[in-house]
């Protein structure tokens, strides 16, 4: 089954078929700079252009960067606060004319690294970070995910942990990797203390530079990169879908 995956992230938009069986896109993603505004409308008119331009007509799946709890926006750190209460699904399902899911965009992610990426076969409490405008994550029990978890917004140090150690934070503050990466390995050794998984996946943009800030890592749980590097959000997003219509037909 195919279906078209759809990341929305803090500076771009991006989306592509999907083959959920394999994992692979199977078309070119497109990418959309994300509205200055970020506000509802603006942005469901920017998933409606890209299912347009796919000519799309099945299910979608979209990665949202917030909590989303049957079908509403829970929270906004890095959109604009009137998503707060705001029916996602309803919204995006009426501007494509799709059947649309939303889901959580680290979760997404995580879904994607546990199927096909790094994650894959593995057992135990496993934590992906995406490290991108914020900090997103997912935590995996077994492979069960706990949804919404939002750790990217910890407080350390009286700040909330993505102003310190998300990619945007080192390109603000003008950071090298080596300072960076202390305030990186700062928020992970927070998450050890509070959970301790025995694997923590780095994603998001930065994974891609995973070798100049991994040496200044010190924590206890092994580390390594997402293998789906920004296709993670595209993909988990598609496979949450494919799981929201299994259940919907389980239960119909």
């Amino acid at each position: 089954m195919d279906i078209l995956g759809i990341d929305i992230g803090g500076t771009g938009i991006k989306g592509a078929p999907v083959d959920i069986e394999t994992g692979n896109l199977l078309e070119p993603r497109l990418r959309i700079l994300t509205p200055e505004s970020a506000k509802p409308g603006p942005i469901a008119e920017v998933v409606a252009e890209i299912v347009k331009k796919f000519n799309w007509q099945g299910p979608v799946g979209v990665g949202f960067p917030a909590a989303v709890r049957a079908g509403v926006v829970r929270t906004a750190a890095n959109i604009h606060q009137k998503w707060i209460g705001t029916p996602i699904e309803s919204l995006f399902s009426e501007t494509t004319g799709c059947p649309t899911y939303v889901v959580n965009d680290a979760d997404a992610a995580g879904m994607a690294e546990m199927e096909f990426g790094a994650g894959r076969d593995r057992q135990g409490v496993v934590l992906i970070v995406t490290i991108g405008t914020g900090l997103g994550t997912a935590l995996f029990t077994d492979r069960r995910l706990l949804p919404n978890t939002e750790f990217g917004h910890i407080e350390i140090n009286c700040l909330d942990a993505e102003l310190r150690a998300s990619d945007q934070a080192r390109k603000l503050k003008k950071l090298s990797w080596k300072k960076w990466a202390k305030n990186l390995d700062e928020y992970l050794h927070a998450l050890e203390r509070y959970i301790w998984p025995d694997l923590i996946i780095l994603g998001g943009g930065v994974s891609k530079k995973y070798e100049k800030f991994v040496p200044y890592l010190t924590v206890e749980a092994e580390l390594c990169p997402a293998a789906l590097l920004n296709e993670a959000g595209i993909v988990g997003a598609a496979l949450a879908a494919h799981k929201r219509l299994q259940q919907n037909q389980a239960t119909s």
